[in-house]
């Protein structure tokens, strides 16, 4: 790098015959023409793993100089722009491994500090007089506890149940070093400063923050196969359990051949004329007791709702 942050580009012109023209400074990477400003004067920029962060925060102090002379919208606008987005990732990636414990892939949680960075670019202003990583490291981290808040969780709780789940975790963490054991419900409400109930409240709260998917597999050392092979089924015989429970009564009252006769009828399903033969009447005199009954019943079970 060179020594000199505030140094024009330039590159070492090879030597020539006296006659022969001096070639024109080469433009920057990507850069096919200038504004009006132009980018002329910035300091040369080296490969961004090799910049430390003493360098990067003097170069993004220059291209923040340069940014706000440019027009928004221009190919040196954007070019500057995304230079100060490189050499500031690594205030990204330190935000970022402060969320390391959580369950979201590393990835995810550097590319929405990204967006965090982006908004501090576009926001920040020289003139303050503040340096830049102290202005967006509050921005960064607040993107990706934002991020964490609208999305990681997968049923919607309410923010005191949330930030009691972290002290619950927290303060579980500690008393199990100290314990060298889990921590009962008691002994994490005295840590905490609060009641039982708010404790299993906090703790019924983490349940909803992943969601097992039904077909996930088990551990290899399992047996049992995925969890939807290990739920209950919807038993729709229990849509009729009311029902028949109201009904036990009523047929109790019942005539013994009224009884019988709806036995035959919907237990052993016979026929009308199969239980006329079997208590020796017409299947018409069936049909008129079974309409009896069922009209009974019926005003029975109209009269209990």
């Amino acid at each position: 790098m060179s020594p000199r942050l505030d140094e024009a580009r330039t590159r070492p012109v090879r030597q020539t015959a006296p006659s022969a023209t001096p070639p024109a400074p080469p433009a920057l990477p990507e850069q096919t023409e200038t504004g009006p400003e132009g980018l002329e004067g910035l300091p040369e920029i080296p490969p961004y793993a090799e910049v430390g962060p003493l360098d990067a925060r003097a170069l993004s102090k220059t291209l923040f100089g340069r940014l706000e002379t440019l027009e928004e919208g221009t190919h040196e606008y954007a070019y500057v722009r995304n230079t100060l987005v490189e050499l500031n990732l690594a205030l990204v990636k330190f935000a970022a491994s402060r969320f390391r414990s959580r369950s979201e892939p590393m990835e995810d949680i550097i590319q929405v500090g990204t967006i965090g960075l982006i908004k501090a670019i576009d926001r920040f202003e020289l003139s303050r007089g503040v340096e830049f990583p102290t202005f967006a490291m509050p921005t960064i981290v607040g993107e990706i506890k934002r991020f964490f808040r609208d999305t990681s969780w997968s049923v919607r709780v309410p923010r005191r149940l949330q930030e009691l789940r972290l002290d619950l975790a927290k303060a579980g963490d500690e008393l199990a070093q100290q314990l060298d054991r889990a921590p009962t419900v008691s002994e994490l409400a005295k840590r905490l400063d609060l009641t039982n109930e708010e404790v299993v409240e906090g703790m019924a709260a983490s349940n909803a923050y992943t969601a097992s998917s039904l077909d996930a597999q088990p551990e290899e050392d399992d047996s049992e196969g995925a969890l939807a092979d290990r739920i209950g089924y919807e038993d729709h015989g229990l849509e009729g359990i009311e029902f028949v429970e109201s009904l036990k009564p009523l047929i109790a009252e019942l005539p013994s051949r009224d009884r019988q006769i709806l036995s035959l009828r919907f237990v052993a399903n016979m026929t009308q004329s199969e239980i006329g033969e079997e208590l020796g009447i017409s299947q018409m005199h069936v049909s008129r007791l079974l309409s009896r009954t069922l009209n009974k019943l019926r005003k029975g079970l109209t009269v209990e709702e």
